[in-house]
């Protein structure tokens, strides 16, 4: 999932997102509001982490703003223990959860499944195109009833591809979106764990599931689809 995290308390930040990217999760931060919210505005997040008290637009504003916009994303406040009013206005204003700080952060992953268990229904954690199956929250991928064993980048390469099959994502958004930095020309990092996962999924599935699109990158294409 790509978590979109505000807040400005250093120690926190490299802490969660340290910790949820050992999870699997493609963190992007931010610790000034206002560059916050374009970002949520502007990108496509699975859940945003709202520090209640940052520089800028704080996360109650955020979070008023995001919601009459008509933005759905799931949010999650992050709050100091004595903030009980603000905890309030928070749920009224389309809080998804809180949590108040200090915090572990298997806690936090275990609240960021919940609210997008809520927020999209078990359903759609569920990817499946033919027999090939990736399921979000288990974080499983089978092809039939053989299971895959993917490592965490590749997990996250496969989900980004199969979320939209046929559409072709470009080695900047590939890096952007499962690595979390720029793009750097020099590097292969994006070819060579495409064809690690190749070499994982078409042997099981039989079938070439990754294909290459010649001088702008590559897409998810089911074998039976056509040209």
């Amino acid at each position: 999932m790509n978590v979109l995290l505000v807040e400005d308390e250093a120690k926190i930040a490299s802490f969660v997102s340290m910790g949820l990217r050992e999870q699997g999760f493609v963190v992007d931060h931010c610790a000034n509001g206002n560059e916050g919210y374009e970002r949520a505005c502007d990108r496509t997040y699975d859940v945003l982490l709202l520090d209640i008290m940052v520089p800028g637009k704080d996360g109650l504003a955020i979070l008023k703003d995001l919601r009459q916009r008509g933005q759905t994303v799931p949010i999650i406040l992050l709050t100091a223990r004595n903030e009980l009013d603000d905890r309030i206005t928070g749920l009224n204003l389309g809080a998804d959860d809180y949590l108040a700080k200090p915090f572990f952060v298997e806690e936090l992953v275990a609240r960021i499944h919940a609210v997008v268990r809520r927020s999209q229904g078990e359903r759609q954690n569920v990817l499946a195109v033919g027999a090939l199956r990736l399921d979000r929250i288990t974080r499983d991928v089978t092809s039939g009833d053989q299971r895959v064993e993917l490592t965490s980048k590749e997990f996250n390469l496969l989900e980004y591809l199969m979320r939209s099959p046929g559409r072709v994502f470009t080695r900047t958004q590939i890096l952007e979106h499962v690595w979390g930095y720029d793009f750097n020309p020099s590097t292969n990092v994006v070819d060579v764990a495409i064809q690690r996962l190749r070499k994982k999924l078409d042997p099981v599935a039989a079938a070439h599931w990754i294909e290459s699109v010649r001088g702008v990158g590559y897409r998810f294409r089911p074998p039976e689809a056509g040209p």
